[in-house]
């Protein structure tokens, strides 16, 4: 009789696509999760492949195997490829076509009119393309794209070769978009908006910053029935004769941008204001109109309003008064640099602001000590306070925003008076995840560790110029805050390797600014490396001791590296070209670092495939082969020389006294 075989059950075999799609989806925040995940087994790596569906690959020559491999595709991200051509773009069309829904090339190159009708006839699902800073783009282009029937998301920015002509046919092809930016297309005036608004009836969000309009055809924009968001910053053809007959009954606006319109004052801005009624959002910086009683009087149709931005604006402290009595909706004001702006004007402001979350009044230096009680007291509901160089508010006031506002999540408080009895109040904000205590130099260890010991959701810390924190503050910090992504050590020039040691266990890292730290080695730079998987961001300028051991530690463990400055640092050749190892680097800084030789630099740069800018000292230009630049140009890397000079560092009191002398 025979023997029957009972074939082994796997581990894995009882699991159904739809709970490993669960799996996928609690994991994939971290691309070197999913990876490990996908290479566990045959059944793995085909879900992984069926369940993603975004993709950001490093270089467009891989996508031709990515595409064969991840059939779902819906959003691709190309702003990593700085030369797509038209072969690329086909590749896209032919093997993503009918899932493709989004495409990104605001940093890409290369491409024709010819790539991008491939593309439009392929992908008849497309609803949204980036096409910014296509510089070369025309209005052949623009007729082409027109062929994507089914777009409904368009962003050109800075394409400033295209006219009135090419919007046209974008206009006339693409009848379903709902959000087109055209910021900074110089070329396009009053009859391709024009005509954007005639033949798009559902457009909702529109930016015409910094175009050549007039208010001319801002009549028909604002007839659109949809129309949700108009953008129109920059505009210094919009002034008060071109909007004095406007007429509008704009029900559905709810957000209006005419920062720096120079050449609209507070009558042209009326007109605007005057038939939307339903409008949330106002941003009015650096306008040249005075936010006075009578501006503020026109704030009355717009009750609802939820936010405005007045920064740079010249405000008085009865229009702030008004503000809040006819907007006490608001939930976000911004004052940042209103040099105008009173205790008296703020007080009167947000004494009447009860639901205010946040509040930027930045730079603002007459503010004092009696506009933080008057928040404190006031604000109960603030979630975001940004006061950098308040240098006018007392320690004593810090106090009082810890022990009234304990929903804060973002603080700034850089350039402040505050002292270590004040982080022990502010450190009672459980919520806080960002904090910014740059140039505090009243600020010790004893400070920090009331912060490390309370605000274990800190994710953003900087701290950059602080000179009185030493190691012992920032194990305190890594120690309580185990969730940090950012942290800026700048300039702390006590700083030493234990401080990195202590950082590494802080794995979620993904920004670390340390330049200026002379004690910083390669021994603490590679203990981050080592643990810190998500490390992107990674500034070591003028810290000496770091040298090859460091890069080397780095091009093995950081391989989601993408931005570095080495500058003024021990690095020679043989560390430079071992970052090649790193296939994500796109900016590289190595300034005034005598171990480097023209020939390591070149090899350097040649390894690093997806660079995208390199920071390089004036001398080397002659040095570098003309060839060699213009390849590396051609494969979308662009240089830029410096020609400073290492310099010692300024005293910190002396180098705050310069700034201040400096800005007004």
């Amino acid at each position: 009789m025979k023997k029957v075989k009972h074939q082994q059950m796997k581990p894995f075999d009882l699991l159904s696509e739809e709970l490993v799609f669960i799996i996928l989806d609690l994991i994939s925040p971290n691309p070197s999760d999913l990876k490990s995940f996908s290479l566990t087994c045959k059944f793995f790596y085909q879900v992984e492949a069926k369940h993603r569906r975004s993709l950001k690959p490093l270089r467009s020559d891989y996508l031709p195997r990515i595409l064969s491999r991840y059939r779902n595709t819906s959003d691709l991200d190309l702003t990593f490829c700085p030369r797509v051509t038209d072969y690329s773009l086909s590749v896209v069309g032919c093997l993503s076509g009918p899932t493709l829904h989004s495409l990104d090339l605001s940093r890409s190159a290369s491409f024709s009119a010819a790539g991008l009708l491939r593309l439009a006839v392929k992908c008849a699902n497309l609803v949204e393309i980036d096409l910014s800073n296509a510089t070369e783009m025309r209005d052949a282009d623009a007729a082409v794209l027109a062929e994507a029937r089914s777009l409904q998301r368009l962003k050109l920015g800075r394409c400033k070769m295209l006219t009135d002509m090419g919007i046209g046919c974008i206009a006339v092809g693409c009848k379903r978009l709902s959000t087109v930016s055209l910021k900074w297309c110089v070329g396009v005036g009053d009859l391709g908006v024009a005509l954007l608004a005639v033949k798009c009836c559902d457009i909702r969000s529109l930016d015409l910053s910094y175009l050549p309009i007039t208010g001319k055809c801002l009549h028909d924009i604002l007839k659109l029935q949809h129309l949700e968001e108009l953008l129109i910053e920059g505009c210094f053809g919009v002034d008060d004769d071109s909007l004095k007959s406007l007429t509008h009954d704009s029900k559905s606006l709810k957000k209006l941008n005419a920062s720096s319109c120079q050449n609209l004052t507070q009558r042209g801005l009326t007109s605007l204001l005057s038939g939307a009624g339903s409008l949330q959002r106002l941003d009015l910086a650096h306008c040249s109109s005075v936010i006075s009683l009578d501006f503020a009087s026109s704030l009355k149709k717009v009750s609802v309003l939820q936010s405005i931005r007045l920064d740079g604006c010249s405000v008085t402290s009865d229009g702030l008064k008004a503000i809040g009595t006819f907007c006490n909706s608001l939930k976000e004001v911004s004052l940042s640099k209103c040099v105008t702006v009173t205790d008296e004007g703020l007080s009167s402001l947000v004494m009447k602001l009860k639901d205010l979350r946040k509040l930027d009044i930045t730079c603002c230096r007459k503010l004092s000590g009696v506009s933080i009680t008057q928040i404190a007291n006031s604000c109960p509901l603030l979630v975001s306070l940004k006061m950098e160089s308040c240098s006018l508010v007392s320690r004593e006031a810090f106090w009082l925003i810890g022990q009234k506002c304990r929903l804060l999540e973002e603080l700034d408080l850089t350039d402040n008076e505050i002292d270590d009895e004040g982080l022990k109040s502010i450190s009672s904000c459980l919520s806080l995840t960002s904090l910014k205590l740059g140039i505090c130099l009243n600020i010790t260890d004893k400070g920090l560790s009331y912060v490390g010991t309370c605000c274990s959701n800190l994710r953003e810390l900087d701290l950059y110029r602080s000179v009185g924190i030493t190691d012992i503050g920032i194990s305190s910090i890594a120690q309580g805050c185990i969730h940090l992504e950012t942290i800026n050590i700048s300039y702390c020039q006590d700083i030493t390797d234990k401080s990195l040691v202590s950082l590494s266990k802080c794995t979620l890292l993904q920004t670390f600014e340390g330049r200026g730290c002379p004690n910083i080695t390669s021994q603490g730079l590679a203990a981050i490396a080592v643990r810190c998987k998500r490390l992107a961001k990674l500034d070591l300028k003028k810290c000496p001791s770091i040298n090859d051991s460091g890069l080397l530690a780095l091009a093995h463990f950081s391989q989601n590296l993408k931005q570095i400055n080495v500058s003024d640092t021990a690095v020679t050749d043989v560390g430079l070209i071992s970052l090649a190892n790193i296939g994500c680097l796109q900016n590289i800084a190595v300034v005034n670092s005598s171990g480097l030789s023209p020939s390591g630099i070149t090899a350097a740069l040649l390894g690093c495939g997806g660079l995208r800018k390199a920071k390089l000292h004036a001398s080397l230009r002659t040095f570098l082969p003309l060839s060699l630049i213009h390849h590396l140009e051609a494969r979308g890397c662009a240089f830029l020389w410096k020609d400073n000079t290492l310099q010692a560092e300024l005293d910190p009191k002396y180098w705050k006294l310069q700034l201040e002398d400096v800005v007004p």
